[in-house]
């Protein structure tokens, strides 16, 4: 696994104006938040908290606070709790807010499920439906309703950046089938290749280097078609 000592380095592009100012691909809230999501899924609970005390805004806490929780999903709860302990010792502060109270019905969660899910896949939609459900029917039920329905429908964190997120962790973990999904995801919810490298970018000193490989190739695959 690589490691790159200029934490601060972001990618930049040309202005399309020639000779004009280079300019982030991303910016620092992102990187930031797609840095944490590799963090979480794949490092070390030291290299966690390294990751964490790097340059942020406390205006983002509830952001960071929403890229930890979704974290379950794509690291599993063990670590989704560490980094949550990591961050309230970090922080000193109480959750950003409060526990979703109250009763919501089944059918409105799998109806934002349904929605997101649709939005991230696109015209992959409905075969992804079936190749879960041919996986197993609960599966596509609990990938709806809980992963797509509960979570990452949630208020606090737009979808592009919950996907480039995603994208970070899944390269993180080596997860190829997923991270090839998710980069499709990233851009089917809004982010231009170019904000999708520099994800890439921001992580690279997080993943190993045959992650960071695959998923530039997949990116390359996907814009080529």
């Amino acid at each position: 696994m690589r490691r790159r000592s200029d934490y601060g380095r972001v990618k930049t592009v040309q202005d399309s104006d020639a000779g004009g100012p280079k300019v982030p691909v991303i910016d620092d809230r992102t990187r930031y938040l797609v840095r944490l999501a590799a963090a979480i899924a794949g490092c070390t609970e030291q290299t966690l908290r390294t990751v964490m005390a790097e340059s942020h805004s406390p205006e983002w806490i509830v952001e960071v606070e929403e890229v930890i929780l979704q974290s379950y999903l794509f690291a599993g709860l063990p670590r989704a709790l560490n980094a949550m302990r990591s961050w309230r010792a970090f922080t000193g502060a109480e959750p950003a807010r409060p526990a979703t109270h109250g009763y919501v019905a089944m059918q409105e969660l799998r109806a934002a499920g349904e929605k997101t899910c649709a939005r991230v896949y696109g015209s992959s939609y409905e075969q992804l439906r079936a190749n879960i459900r041919d996986l197993h029917p609960e599966l596509d039920e609990w990938m709806i309703v809980e992963g797509y329905g509960k979570v990452l429908s949630r208020p606090g964190l737009d979808l592009m950046t919950r996907e480039l997120c995603i994208v970070a962790a899944c390269a993180a973990t080596g997860q190829k089938r997923q991270l090839h999904s998710h980069v499709r995801g990233a851009m089917n919810t809004g982010a231009s290749v170019a904000e999708v490298q520099g994800a890439l970018d921001a992580i690279s000193d997080l993943i190993a280097s045959e992650s960071e490989r695959d998923a530039r190739e997949m990116l390359a695959h996907l814009v080529g078609k």
